[in-house]
């Protein structure tokens, strides 16, 4: 993990995504699912590309009651908030071209 893309649990959540100055897109996922693994790669370099946004990742292993208040049943699960509200929700995995359509058009 880079320092683009931050790994947070349910203590950082508030502070790191929910007070963030930016929109940020978080990322549900374990270590043991595949297309998380597939995901994993697009989203640091979004990071890179992307500096208006944030980019989180939260373990749904180590924060299971935190990904079930928010709905996740499926990982990769994506979620971006802006101003502190959630505005889009994207379950599976996507290519970059993909996810940066999603996280242009969650965030515009």
């Amino acid at each position: 993990m880079s320092d683009l893309v931050k790994e947070i649990d349910d203590a950082l959540f508030e502070e790191q995504v929910l007070f963030s100055k930016k929109p940020v897109l978080v990322d549900f996922w374990a270590p043991w699912c595949g297309p998380c693994k597939m995901v994993g790669p697009v989203i640091e370099d979004l990071a890179g590309e992307m500096s208006d946004v944030s980019f989180v990742k939260v373990n749904v292993d180590q924060s299971r009651d935190f990904a079930a208040q928010y709905g996740v049943r499926n990982i990769p699960t994506l979620l971006v908030f802006k101003n502190g509200e959630l505005v889009a929700k994207q379950v599976g995995a996507l290519n970059k071209q993909k996810m940066k359509e999603f996280i242009e058009q969650a965030t515009a």
